[in-house]
């Protein structure tokens, strides 16, 4: 038995908390896949703390097992997996600063061929991420949230978590022609997001449809969507209904089981994927630690995908 596997058969209150209890490897040269924390949220609008996503993530994630208990898939013995660490920052109360070190820390991790799986950080971070990955051609995406993160601005500030994927798209960054943004709800006091998404040919599936199709039907229209292209995934949990992830900033009710999350994610398996992120997990709103469980056992669930894509592709 190696090191590294030897580490999931350790009793799971030792050791240092790694994502998934993978070993800590600050150099992402050899991996296939990198998992990164973004300890990050200043782009929020009204209640901070994703800040503290990642570490309480790591910790949750010590929860975490190797082989999945539908597909089987082992993603440690199919891919080179690390924990990075976290994107440090120079100026963390400057956006266009942090813009830069995000987008710094991925080309890195880009230009070496590892695949990134994020956690988040609140969903500004997820535009720098694109910013490194898909600087070559613009990328499909499969969006679960409750909000369509395509507003131009905030406060006067154009780079906030309500944002990044108009700035991806305005960047060429998000081909949305093959972008789905699953489980959108909620009341705004503009309609400018919604619109956005569908008049630049974005597929919105609000929460209402999702309820009346099902997930199998929306697991096949988000296949449709993104074809066999290269795409990214994104996971906010507050596209999860609040009884499951109580502890993020913007919560709708309304929203997506854990258990549909999970049967959505899996259907998944198969699409060229290049990396994915789950963000806006806020521990100070949940002493539980349940939304951080659900954080990591969202990161296992893409991480399995991840894993089985860079298989195919290297075989």
């Amino acid at each position: 038995m190696s090191n590294d596997q030897n580490e999931m058969h350790q009793p799971r209150y030792t050791g240092i908390p790694t994502f998934m209890r993978t070993p800590y490897q600050s150099d992402p040269t050899g991996l296939d896949i990198a998992l990164i924390g973004v300890p990050y949220d200043g782009g929020v609008t009204n209640r901070a703390g994703a800040r503290h996503g990642p570490r309480e993530i790591r910790n949750q994630s010590s929860l975490m097992r190797s082989i999945h208990h539908v597909t089987k898939i082992d993603p440690y013995t199919l891919c080179k997996i690390a924990d990075i660490g976290d994107v440090p920052f120079e100026s963390v109360f400057n956006h266009s600063a942090v813009v830069r070190d995000i987008e710094a820390f991925y080309a890195r991790v880009h230009a070496v061929g590892a695949v990134p799986l994020s956690a988040g950080g609140d969903h500004s971070v997820t535009y720098p991420i694109m910013k490194a990955i898909a600087k070559d051609a613009p990328v499909g995406l499969i969006h679960i949230d409750a909000h369509t993160d395509t507003w131009d601005e905030f406060q006067g500030s154009k780079f906030m978590h309500g944002t990044p994927f108009r700035r991806a798209h305005e960047d060429g960054l998000l081909d949305a022609g093959r972008t789905i943004q699953i489980g959108i709800r909620g009341a705004q006091n503009s309609t400018e997001g919604w619109e956005y998404s569908i008049e630049q040919g974005m597929r919105v599936v609000f929460m209402e449809e999702f309820t009346e199709l099902g997930v199998n039907a929306v697991i096949e229209e988000a296949r449709r969507i993104v074809g066999d292209g290269p795409t990214y995934i994104s996971f906010d949990v507050d596209g999860l209904d609040p009884v499951y992830a109580p502890g993020t900033g913007t919560p709708e009710i309304g929203g997506i089981t854990t258990i549909e999350a999970q049967a959505l994610l899996r259907g998944m398996r198969g699409l060229n994927l290049i990396g994915g992120d789950v963000v806006e997990v806020a521990p100070p709103f949940d002493p539980s630690g349940n939304t951080s469980l659900v954080g990591a056992t969202l990161m296992y669930e893409i991480l399995c995908l991840l894993a089985d894509a860079i298989s195919r592709k290297q075989a």
